[in-house]
């Protein structure tokens, strides 16, 4: 397979993540706006979605205040922020037009019409509540869409393996950064761990991740930060989690590894990554320190990004 073909199958697929996992941000932190102030504390949640996205620097430039309409604007629609849910997906159809040939007429099929409902949405705007919420439910959809024809159209080959190299990336480049501002931003300094405020804002990180229903099926409790950091860490059954994201990226770079003939750096990296995350337990990783952890391996992550573009997309 050529590099450019690679590597706009792999930012196609980063592509609609990025943006659905944006539309989740938004999502829940309206659902955590919605409670009473007594409930959600003295936080500024739409900075924290800033965070979480990793754009607040770039939006301060643009705005002075982090509100509902700023934010909303600035993560959804704003051509000013290249990881806006409106760019990824124009983004993730320029991609796509260029390997057309690759993708099937389903994963096509999703990503076009996305994009012409997409410039219809962003003509009209989300004026309300209840538009916008229809708009966040568009961009998840479209994400389960393009994720599920890609599983049950696309031959098992190097294509394929490329397209889930990238989605496996972005979700945990995600789903570490929701973590490590949850630990570091959303908990106001005087609530200890663990306090009524946190039961809010956790559901709200479960939420963005899909995860509330399989905390309660895992552990059978009510919402503790440990155990939560326990199943977006290391359980290997959420596929959200930073276990699972890289059982995934090993088996699949494994498998192009195998196609191509040799092994590599990438390889390597992913692995070290892995066994870390195996060989790790949730007493070690607090006495370490959550955010030196989560750092440490948004850290790694990236550098896997930069492995694999080297090693393969150039």
């Amino acid at each position: 397979m050529l590099s450019r073909t690679a590597e706009n199958l792999y930012w196609l697929a980063r592509y609609v993540e990025r943006a659905e996992y944006l539309a989740r941000t938004i999502d829940a932190t309206l659902r955590v706006t919605a409670l009473p102030a007594a409930y959600i504390g003295k936080t500024n949640e739409w900075d924290s979605a800033l965070l979480t996205a990793g754009v607040a620097a770039s939006f301060y430039q643009q705005y002075e205040e982090a509100n509902e309409h700023n934010v909303v604007e600035y993560l959804s629609f704003s051509p000013n922020n290249p990881s806006s849910i409106r760019n990824c997906i124009e983004a993730a159809r320029l991609n796509s037009r260029s390997v057309r040939t690759a993708l099937t007429s389903e994963m096509w099929d999703t990503i076009n019409s996305s994009w012409i409902e997409l410039q219809e949405v962003w003509s009209k705007g989300t004026s309300t509540r209840e538009e916008l919420a229809k708009f966040l439910r568009f961009v998840q959809e479209t994400s389960l869409r393009f994720d599920g024809s890609a599983y049950r159209t696309m031959l098992r080959n190097d294509a394929y393996w490329f397209s889930r190299m990238g989605v496996h990336l972005e979700r945990a480049d995600n789903t570490a950064r929701i973590l490590d501002v949850k630990y570091h931003v959303l908990l106001p300094e005087e609530e200890h761990v663990g306090g009524p405020l946190d039961f809010y804002q956790w559901t709200s990180i479960l939420r963005s991740v899909s995860a509330l229903t399989a905390y309660h099926w895992v552990y059978r409790e009510t919402l503790k930060p440990w155990l939560i950091a326990d199943l977006l860490i290391l359980n290997d059954t959420l596929p959200r989690s930073l276990a699972s994201c890289y059982g995934n990226l090993v088996r699949n770079l494994d498998q192009i590894g195998v196609a191509y003939g040799r092994q590599g750096p990438a390889q390597r990296h992913a692995r070290g990554i892995r066994n870390r995350l195996e060989h790790s337990n949730m007493n070690d990783i607090f006495q370490h320190g959550v955010h030196e952890f989560i750092q440490e391996f948004i850290a790694d992550n990236s550098r896997l990004g930069e492995i694999i573009t080297k090693q393969y997309l150039i």
